[in-house]
């Protein structure tokens, strides 16, 4: 969904942009309900002669100045496409997950062969794409998703709306984790600190914020019957919440336990509302949380070292305060959409100039 983001970034700086997406996808609904120019293929073969014959017709018509995908398995369509019409026009790929599958035989160096740049959203991202794609250093552009600080701004969001909801008094300390409900998000590590935790201190509340993807309710149900077993009453599972800056402005503590992060939107967000975390040492978190100046890193998977970190904020305010105001500077300067996006366009300037 972060796509939509950028389309609308984009027409903020007056340049035109038409979204090529799977039918009756949720990004397709979304993007009409913005208005937004949308070519939609069936998503059963993508890759089929039929859809590649239509886009090559539609880049023909509306002579593109670039294309740029979100998905690498996009350019399975993308690329003969091209190749049919002897097109010049760059191709870019932004690789927001890894892969572990090595692809570097023929088919795929004739596919990634034609791209101009890959923009990989971590470092992580980066070696990886270096490793299991046909690809070289200078092909690859590191580039971190984005985040609204205008909108994930905590002199603007309203601290005590949610903990109102809630019940959260003045002197409770709220403790809070934002993911959807999937294996490796790291609730079963959240939950078990929030149990010894409330052995420690009794002025904690805790909050989790998300809901399960399709197909992942069974595991949602495991989670919440978790928090059942150890008796977790001061714990508020909120369910899919649209008012992210306000829950965030709510929490005095952002845990983030993800085993697995190509880079990690939440935590990013969390920091520019200038919460001080605790973080999983993993991935791309890496790019994202300083320890020791914007957040307390723990062990990946390490529940115990969850428990000793996020007590170290917990007793001490000054630490959090001082987290907290690193936390937004580090936000504006790195992962400011704005500035982002500036360098978006600062690619696709370079991209052109090197087909022109």
């Amino acid at each position: 969904m972060f796509t939509l983001t950028a389309v609308k970034q984009l027409i903020k700086r007056n340049i035109s942009v038409d979204l090529l997406c799977a039918e009756e996808s949720r990004i397709h609904i979304e993007a009409n309900n913005l208005g937004l120019i949308v070519h939609p293929l069936k998503i059963s073969a993508l890759s089929n002669p039929a859809n590649i014959l239509r886009l090559a017709a539609l880049i023909r018509k509306n002579k593109y100045d670039i294309v740029h995908t979100q998905a690498s398995f996009d350019l399975w369509l993308l690329v003969p496409a091209l190749k049919l019409l002897g097109s010049r026009i760059p191709l870019l790929l932004t690789k927001q997950v890894g892969s572990f599958i090595i692809k570097k035989d023929f088919l795929h160096r004739w596919i990634y062969d034609r791209l101009t740049f890959a923009l990989a959203i971590s470092t992580l991202i980066k070696k990886n794409l270096l490793e299991t794609c046909p690809l070289t250093d200078d092909k690859v552009v590191l580039l971190h998703n984005g985040i609204d600080t205008n909108r994930f701004d905590p002199g603007k969001a309203d601290f005590q709306k949610v903990r109102q909801e809630f019940g959260i008094t003045e002197n409770e300390i709220l403790i809070g984790m934002m993911a959807r409900f999937s294996p490796g998000k790291g609730h079963e590590e959240f939950l078990y600190a929030a149990k010894v935790l409330n052995e420690k201190y009794s002025n904690l509340k805790y909050l989790v914020v998300g809901e399960a993807s399709r197909g992942e309710d069974d595991y949602a149900a495991e989670i919440k019957k978790l928090a059942v077993e150890y008796k977790l009453e001061n714990l508020i599972f909120t369910g899919f919440r649209s008012d992210t800056p306000e829950i965030l402005a709510a929490m005095d503590i952002f845990v983030f336990p993800s085993h697995a992060e190509a880079f990690g939107i939440a935590l990013a967000e969390a920091l520019a509302m200038g919460k001080p975390s605790v973080c999983s040492n993993a991935d791309g978190v890496l790019d994202i949380a300083v320890d020791g100046e914007t957040s307390l890193l723990f062990l990946n998977k390490n529940a115990n070292d969850l428990i000793i970190k996020t007590s170290a904020l917990i007793e001490s305010s000054d630490l959090r305060t001082k987290f907290s105001i690193a936390a937004r500077k580090r936000a504006i300067e790195f992962f400011d959409l704005e500035k982002l996006t500036n360098k978006v366009v600062e690619i696709y300037q370079n991209a052109i100039s090197q087909t022109s």
